[in-house]
């Protein structure tokens, strides 16, 4: 038994993790699943509730959409075609939301046959806007590409997806416009240095999604009486929805001790000193959340009843003291030392209802869906980046830049006892980039043990993936990667230390796809110092990349500048100038810059993001790049047969 069992008089502290809206509906995000494991691994009683999924099963229910409607008929003013629509077609909503919702559960396949003929969901905006994208002569079926004859069951579940987006946009337009199915009210925690925009928004009226999830976190609180409820708010879509469940926690339960970390919380609040953000929590922790969970623990009491009071010796966590907000990482080393990768144990989904989440097909991109499609159990072969050199990466903080390692036969091990809990034998690696032979003594294990799964993940594109490597994974039942081309330029690759060239991607990307392996390729734009020339030339290697077969899919984002990072760190060295918002005492992580390159990026992108949308589609392939784009004289040159040229010096 260890000293922390036996610091406590029964009964043990209890503590509950939450997942807040949004994060994704297809799976559970992974932190809670972790710390739930690694809490019960040290005897703790831990359990677990996923928010974000039952706020949306309840808004899109029947009873959720009577609420719906009844703020739609008390909306002012003219009302959009989409609220016209839901209101016309109501009845039909109501009657097909729960079968809907059944059928992207998986419960209930059957009603694949009904969906695709059309005539049982109510169509809305977005199933024209949908269509619109779509290619086909007259008379031909404007899908048939996609599914062809005999994929009715994909295409009824892209028709169910497109049902539920109607509904989304109901709920954006009547009843919350932050409402978002990923991104919930992320504009209040975008790098926002002053907390008033959150606390503004959680002073005013309630909206129906605001007591749906108080009415929901309150009965989780009330079904597991927790003393602790830690809140993991991984992105800037989860802020908004984990103050509102601590508001209503603090209002109901005061003596409940009330903890927020996460992945934004790890990278925006490491300056925090905003007294406000403690009315709603108790304690913010930074990093890993193993090692302050245990310190917290430990050093808490009970007294006469009274709300628990801590003593000072805590590790990477922020309290408000005597009104101001104080850091504390206290302890001796041993305390205060991570717990090893090795030793957090396996994680565990036991508490969430894994048969009753939604698997949407809204990109019709085989690889593209990978991310909203199937349920996917999630693990980490690492943690940290074992490379962790790209300037544009926060390698300075420890989530990238701690790299710690596990045995092949400890990683298949935590495999084995995960398939055994869910019944589910597909693996997504979270990894920030999967260790070349971690992944390669990883595939030797399975193949000793005679395993049979089928797993993806986030790589880099090393030239140590040899097409026998390829193969050697794609037996192991890898079925896609994931990996950063970034800029597709060598001379800003290698400004931005990403060690890899234009030549090693176009290779090792065919050796993945000759390995019959689906590749994706995340991409950037508005690096520092990136032309417009540069620009055109990326997009032109990028298509020259699906037209050669070697990438199925892509996703362009506009380059940040974090105060994490080394650009953010050392602007000079990559040429540009920083333009910090004055600190409030809140968020900070994005900063502006000034780039004397002066590339009017914005104008850009809407056209890399077309054209790689159409290439993901099989469209475009043969057109000169130039056209995605609204170019003035002179226009820039183009770099044919690039990629071909690659793949013969192969």
């Amino acid at each position: 038994m260890s000293a922390l069992a036996t610091f406590f008089t029964p009964p043990a502290p209890r503590l509950l993790s939450l997942i807040p809206p949004m994060t994704q509906l297809n799976v559970p995000y992974p932190s809670t699943a972790y710390l739930t494991g690694f809490l019960r691994s040290r005897g703790f009683a831990a359990s677990q509730c996923d928010l974000a999924l039952q706020l949306v099963l309840e808004l899109f229910s029947p009873a959720g959409l009577d609420a719906v409607k009844a703020t739609v008929d008390a909306h002012k003013g003219k009302k959009s075609r989409t609220l016209r629509q839901f209101v016309s077609e109501f009845p039909r909503y109501r009657a097909t939301v729960g079968p809907a919702m059944a059928f992207l559960q998986g419960r209930d396949p059957s009603l694949a046959q009904r969906i695709v003929g059309r005539a049982f969901l109510p169509e809305g905006p977005r199933f024209a806007q949908a269509f619109a994208n779509y290619f086909a002569e007259d008379g031909e079926d404007p899908l048939g590409w996609a599914f062809g004859a005999l994929g009715l069951h994909d295409r009824a579940r892209h028709f169910a997806t497109l049902y539920l987006n109607d509904l989304a946009d109901v709920l954006r337009e009547a009843v919350d416009p932050r409402f978002e199915f990923v991104r919930y009210a992320e504009s209040l925690a975008l790098s926002e240095p002053s907390f008033e925009p959150l606390a503004q928004a959680l002073a005013a009226p309630k909206t129906l999604v605001d007591t749906t999830l108080e009415k929901l976190a309150l009965a989780a609180v009330d079904r597991e009486r927790p003393d602790f409820v830690l809140l993991s708010t991984p992105f800037p879509g989860s802020v908004y929805a984990a103050f509102r469940i601590a508001q209503a926690l603090k209002a109901k339960h005061p003596q409940i001790v009330t903890i927020l970390g996460g992945g934004w919380v790890n990278t925006e609040l490491r300056e925090l000193a905003e007294p406000r953000v403690f009315d709603y929590f108790d304690y913010v922790t930074l990093d890993d959340g193993e090692r302050p969970l245990l310190a917290l623990i430990e050093h808490w009491q009970q007294v006469d009843g009274k709300p628990l009071r801590p003593r000072l010796n805590l590790v990477r966590t922020y309290a408000r003291v005597d009104g101001q907000v104080r850091y504390f990482n206290h302890g001796r080393p041993d305390e205060a030392a991570d717990v090893p990768f090795s030793e957090v144990g396996t994680p565990t989904w036991d508490g969430l209802p894994l048969d009753r989440y939604l698997s949407l097909l809204d990109m019709l991109n085989p690889m593209h869906r990978l991310w909203s499609d199937g349920r996917w159990n999630k693990l980490t072969v690492a943690h940290g980046c074992y490379w962790k050199k790209c300037s544009f990466c926060d390698v300075s903080l420890d989530y990238i830049g701690r790299y710690d390692g596990l045995a092949a036969g400890q990683l298949v091990d935590r495999i084995e006892a995960v398939i055994a809990e869910t019944g589910q034998s597909g693996f997504h690696f979270v990894d920030e980039a999967a260790p070349p032979k971690a992944l390669k003594a990883m595939a030797e294990e399975i193949a000793r043990r005679n395993l049979a799964i089928s797993w993806w993940g986030n790589i880099r594109f090393e030239k140590s993936f040899t097409p026998e490597v390829c193969l050697q994974l794609a037996d192991s039942g890898c079925i896609a990667v994931s990996g950063g081309l970034e800029v597709a330029s060598d001379r800003l690759l290698k400004l931005m230390q990403k060690g890899v060239s234009v030549d090693q991607v176009a290779r090792v990307t065919r050796a993945f796809t000759d390995a019959g392996i689906l590749v994706h390729a995340y991409l950037m734009y508005g690096f520092p110092t990136q032309t417009l020339q540069d620009t055109v030339d990326a997009l032109e290697y990028v298509r020259q990349l699906f037209a050669a077969g070697c990438i199925q899919s892509g996703y362009f984002h506009r380059f940040s500048c974090t105060v994490h990072s080394p650009v953010g760190k050392t602007p000079a060295d990559y040429g540009i100038h920083l333009q910090p918002k004055p600190f409030a005492g809140f968020a900070k992580n994005d900063v502006a810059f000034i780039d004397p390159t002066g590339t009017d990026h914005a104008t850009l992108g809407q056209g890399l993001n077309k054209a790689l949308y159409n290439y993901m589609h099989g469209i475009g392939l043969d057109e000169d790049v130039r056209a995605w784009f609204d170019l003035r004289v002179p226009r820039p040159t183009v770099k044919r047969n690039f990629i071909e040229r690659a793949l013969a010096r192969q």
